[in-house]
């Protein structure tokens, strides 16, 4: 991973009047690594999601992705540099009066791509997410785990170098979230996508990230390869861990 970050943040902080939400944060995520960042409600974690991509715009610090500096840029050309990131959310955001296949197109619609090219590109995503049989059904026909496919899939339709997600597990029980977690994962092996995400759910982080960072008041308190902070007695990831698994042990012995 000795190529040039696909995202980098380098002091950034963002503060909500006497809140500090960021605190000179400085993140480097490799091309085609799965980073993610492990914090409680109110650590700062939602901020400097939307804030990789300019959503929210730091009072200071810098942040590239994809070799492009979006704190340098306004207007159309910040526009055209964020659309190499695409992101996921808890609660899927999609259409519910426009089917699978219309929902999957509508970033190719504003992006003025022609209709028989549109649907052949979400045709050929749906597929990609085990959804290709689903094509003409609504959102609401579908159960959660279908309706995260389908919102993973329209974040693929215009190709992004960089996928951001935002908690997009927490609203789905424990097996579909595995499904949604290994289907992160092939993307980032198939396609070589950089992921980045958040979450309060410490199986997120052990099941598929290659490198993790915890998060506490606006600042990451450590970070490294999920392996090194599982192994290491001093880390909060590591200690988390290993409560989590002596707890299920001992749910296990009381059965």
């Amino acid at each position: 991973m000795g190529s040039a970050p696909s995202i980098s943040l380098s002091g950034v902080t963002k503060r909500f009047g006497d809140l500090t939400a960021l605190d000179a944060v400085d993140l480097d995520v490799a091309p085609g690594e799965i980073f993610g960042i492990l914090g409680r409600s109110g650590a700062g974690k939602s901020t400097l999601l939307r804030t990789a991509n300019l959503l929210t715009r730091p009072d200071s610090g810098t942040v590239t992705v994809d070799g492009a500096e979006l704190t340098a840029l306004h207007g159309r050309e910040l526009r055209r540099a964020r659309a190499k990131t695409a992101m996921i959310f808890q609660h899927f955001n999609l259409l519910s009066n426009r089917n699978a296949a219309s929902n999957v197109a509508l970033p190719l619609r504003f992006g003025r791509v022609p209709r028989a090219a549109r649907r052949a590109r979400a045709l050929e995503l749906l597929d990609l997410v085990g959804l290709a049989d689903k094509a003409k059904a609504y959102p609401g026909q579908l159960s959660g785990g279908q309706r995260q496919r389908l919102a993973i899939s329209r974040a693929l339709a215009a190709d992004p170098a960089v996928l951001l997600s935002d908690e997009a597990t927490s609203a789905l029980d424990t097996d579909t979230t595995d499904e949604i977690l290994d289907l992160l994962a092939r993307l980032n092996r198939e396609l070589g996508l950089t992921i980045l995400l958040i979450t309060h759910e410490l199986e997120v982080i052990t099941r598929i990230c290659h490198r993790a960072a915890v998060m506490d008041s606006g600042r990451f308190v450590e970070t490294g390869p999920v392996p090194e902070l599982l192994a290491d007695p001093g880390s909060r990831l590591g200690s988390q861990a290993r409560r989590l698994a002596a707890r299920l042990l001992g749910e296990g012995a009381a059965l």
